[in-house]
């Protein structure tokens, strides 16, 4: 028996069907039509703080001023005086390439700052950071040597056994009396040496990928401006994940994105390097560093 379909009743249904279905879907953008919002008006944007150096708020003490509690170093090499961390070298106690470590704990994700003072022509320093104590290797000779040569070499590599206990490798933001690579990434004990030159912003990609520079933040002769010569520095190393900042006085001098899988360094010690011949002195203080998330 056939059942006549009522077109009418069917229609109907369907309508209400719609409209509930209407209803369900409006139902939350009426209510949110309903709340009532502010205004946005003009954007009232909070201008930053200016740079204060001296403000340590957030920051841990390295250095305590009077002593070398925490960090290890060549004793007739690292000293302490008026409030500074001093290394000092000459030709009747030669320093060679040697580091003070600060070997409380290691670090990653950080900013460290301090104050640096250089005395002496032949000053050459750095502050070494996500490094690690490392075997002292010997040095390739070079092809037929003159009797200074092998002279020197040979007080080199005794000074590297005596300091043995203090090698490293990693990162180091380098700095020397006349500034000519100041602010660089170089990489100690390692075959990438100069990473980044003062002025430019260089990535490392590794995997066969040759080091590019993808930004420059100045000049030689600009950046050289904002050195102080035998006075303080102001100096700050941000290290985040692949991302490697080196400033001094307030000016961006280089910056490293290292995303080599096989040599980037995330964590390691903080130290202090000295080398250099004749009579000099490097002064380090004021150290502070704040780790960031």
């Amino acid at each position: 028996m056939m059942h006549r379909i009522n077109l009418k009743k069917t229609a109907g249904l369907f309508t209400a069907a719609v409209f509930v279905l209407s209803a369900a879907v409006t139902l939350p953008a009426q209510k949110a039509a309903a709340k009532k919002l502010p205004p946005l008006g003009p954007v009232n944007r909070v201008p930053p703080e200016p740079r204060n150096w001296d403000d340590h708020t957030g920051w841990t003490a390295l250095f305590d001023g009077k002593t070398m509690t925490g960090w290890s170093g060549a004793p007739e090499v690292w000293s302490v005086a008026d409030g500074a961390i001093v290394g000092s070298s000459s030709e009747a106690v030669p320093s060679g390439t040697t580091n003070l470590i600060y070997k409380t704990s290691q670090f990653a994700n950080f900013r460290l700052r301090m104050e640096v003072k250089m005395e002496g022509a032949g000053a050459n320093g750095g502050i070494q950071y996500c490094s690690h104590i490392v075997p002292v290797r010997d040095r390739i000779p070079p092809a037929n040597p003159t009797e200074e040569q092998k002279a020197r070499m040979a007080k080199a590599a005794e000074l590297n056994r005596k300091h043995a206990a203090w090698n490293m490798d990693g990162y180091q933001m380098d700095f020397n009396y006349d500034n000519r690579y100041t602010g660089q990434l170089y990489e100690q004990s390692s075959e990438r040496g100069i990473m980044t030159y003062p002025g430019q912003v260089v990535a490392f990609e590794g995997k066969g990928a040759k080091p590019r520079v993808v930004a420059e933040v100045g000049t030689a002769e600009q950046l050289k401006s904002y050195l102080k010569k035998d006075d303080w520095n102001e100096i700050e190393i941000v290290a985040d994940g692949h991302t490697l900042t080196h400033m001094i006085n307030g000016h961006v001098f280089s910056q490293t994105i290292d995303t080599d899988p096989e040599k980037m360094a995330s964590s390691g010690y903080i130290a202090l390097e000295i080398e250099g011949p004749g009579t000099l002195h490097i002064l380090h203080r004021n150290i502070y560093i704040k780790k960031l998330p």
